[in-house]
C-alpha cells in the first residue's frame, strides 16, 4: 500500500487573500491578468466582474451525420471527419438526439457498442474512419417544446433555486446532498433527468460536464450548449479547472498542509462499489493526487480541512482522507475508525462540500462559483464554533 504525504510551503497571507468569497455567490467570467503592482492572481483567479460575459455569435456547427434513424437491429457506421476526436457518449448523443444518458452508459458498459471490434469506455475518443458497431437503441419519448406541465414547472423552479451562476452557455448548480447527479438502479429523480425541462427550441438539453457523489453537496457545472460542453470538458481534461472541497474529519492531520499521492482501483461487489488503495501496475489502478490543508480545529477532536483534487477519480477525496487516517465524518463507505462516537448534535451525514469551482469560460475569462455550507454542515460549524469566513490556506497549493 503506497502512501505519500508531502508538506506544502505556506506563504504569508496578503490583504487580498484575506478577503473571503461570500457564500452562495458566483462571480461571472473575467479576463485574467496581473494585479495592480505586478502581483500575479491566485490560483482561482481574481474576483470576477458581476456582469456575465457578452456572448459572441455561436460557431457554426459541423455538418450533421446522416445516420439519424433509430437502429432496430445491429448496424455498423463509420466515424466521419466531423466526428473525429469526439467522445463515444457524445457521438451517440449527436447521432441519436433524445437517447438518454443512462441508456448510452448501459450499452457501452455492457460492451454492446464496439469500436473496430473492441470494447470501449464512454469517455474514449473516436478517430475518423473507425468502424462503430451500434446495437438496437431505444429512444426516449420525443420532447415537445412548449408549455410545461405542473410537474415540469416545479422541476424548473427547483433548478432555478439551485442556480448560483448562469449565462447563455454555462450553468452552475448548488446541488443538495442526497440528490444524485445521474441515474442508476431504481433512481427516478436526478439532475440529468431534471435538466429535461430545459431543452431548447432545437430539442437540445443541457449537458453534465462533471459529476459529484450523491451525498456530496455543492458546485456542479452544466453546459447549456454543445459549444460550451466541448470547451468545458476540454478544461477538465487539461486540468485547467480548479475545484475546492470542504470536509470535516476526526483528529488533526499532520502535517497540517500536504499532498496525498496513491493509486486507486475500483472494487465491486453485488451491492456496493468502493475505491481501494492500489499499487502501480495493478489492474484498473489510476494515479490520484489530492492537496489538503487544515483550516480550523475544534479541540483537536474534529478538524475542518480544505481539499484540492488534482485528478478526478471516483471517491478520490473520501478514499484519500480515509487512507491517511482521517476519514470524512458521516461517510458510510470509508469511515473506518472503530468505536468512534459522533459528537452530540452533529448529524451522521457526509460532511463534504464541493465549495468552489474555477474554470476558464468558453468565450473568454473565468467562471468562479462558490457554494454555501449545506444545512447539516452549517449546523456542525455552528455547534463546533467554526468560522466559515476564515482564510482558506488551500489557495497556497501548487498548480500541479
Amino acid at each position: 500500500m503506497s502512501r505519500r504525504i508531502k508538506r506544502m510551503n505556506p506563504r504569508p497571507r496578503s490583504r487580498d487573500e484575506r478577503e473571503d468569497a461570500r457564500p452562495h455567490q458566483a462571480r461571472s467570467a473575467k479576463k485574467a491578468g496581473p494585479r495592480p503592482g505586478g502581483k500575479p492572481p491566485r490560483f482561482a483567479g481574481e474576483r470576477a466582474e458581476r456582469r456575465a460575459p457578452k456572448p459572441e455569435p455561436e460557431r457554426a456547427a459541423p455538418a450533421k451525420p446522416v445516420e439519424a434513424l433509430l437502429p432496430t437491429k445491429v448496424q455498423t457506421v463509420t466515424v466521419t471527419a466531423d466526428e473525429n476526436n469526439m467522445r463515444v457518449d457524445r457521438f451517440l448523443e449527436a447521432r441519436f438526439p433524445g437517447l438518454s444518458f443512462s441508456h448510452i452508459q448501459r450499452v457501452v458498459r455492457k460492451g454492446e457498442l464496439r469500436v473496430d471490434g473492441k470494447r470501449v469506455d464512454s469517455k474514449d475518443r473516436l478517430e475518423e474512419g473507425q468502424s462503430v458497431r451500434i446495437p438496437p437503441l431505444k429512444l426516449d419519448a420525443p420532447k415537445v417544446v412548449g408549455e410545461l406541465s405542473d410537474a415540469a414547472q416545479k422541476t424548473l423552479k427547483a433548478l432555478q433555486e439551485m442556480t448560483i451562476y448562469e449565462d447563455d452557455d454555462v450553468l452552475v448548480l448548488n446541488k443538495p446532498a442526497g440528490l444524485a447527479v445521474q441515474g442508476g438502479s431504481g433512481m427516478t429523480r436526478h439532475i440529468d433527468q431534471m435538466l429535461e425541462v430545459m431543452r431548447d427550441a432545437k430539442g437540445q438539453k443541457p449537458r453534465l460536464v462533471h459529476r459529484i457523489d450523491r451525498e456530496t453537496s455543492g458546485c456542479l457545472l452544466i453546459a447549456k450548449t454543445r459549444f460550451a460542453a466541448s470547451h468545458l470538458t476540454g478544461a477538465f481534461r487539461s486540468r485547467s479547472a480548479r475545484k475546492v472541497y470542504w470536509a470535516l474529519v476526526p483528529g488533526l492531520p499532520k502535517p497540517k498542509q500536504g499532498r496525498i499521492s496513491t493509486f486507486l482501483a475500483k472494487e465491486e461487489s453485488e451491492d456496493d462499489t468502493i475505491m481501494r488503495i492500489a499499487q502501480h501496475g495493478d489492474e484498473g489502478a489510476s494515479h490520484a493526487v489530492t492537496y489538503y490543508a487544515v483550516v480550523e480545529t475544534a479541540g483537536n477532536k474534529l478538524t475542518w480541512v480544505s481539499l484540492k483534487p488534482v485528478t478526478g477519480r471516483t471517491h478520490q477525496l473520501r478514499a484519500h482522507m480515509a487512507h491517511i487516517g482521517h476519514p470524512i465524518v458521516g461517510d458510510p463507505k470509508y469511515f473506518n475508525i472503530e468505536n468512534w462516537q459522533l459528537p452530540g448534535g452533529l448529524q451522521n451525514r457526509l460532511h463534504l462540500l464541493a465549495r468552489r469551482i474555477v474554470i476558464p469560460h468558453p468565450r473568454g475569462g473565468v467562471i468562479d462559483a462558490t457554494a454555501p455550507l449545506p444545512p447539516h454542515m452549517q449546523q456542525s460549524w455552528n455547534l463546533l464554533g467554526l468560522d466559515a469566513t476564515r482564510f482558506d490556506p488551500i489557495e497556497n497549493a501548487p498548480e500541479e
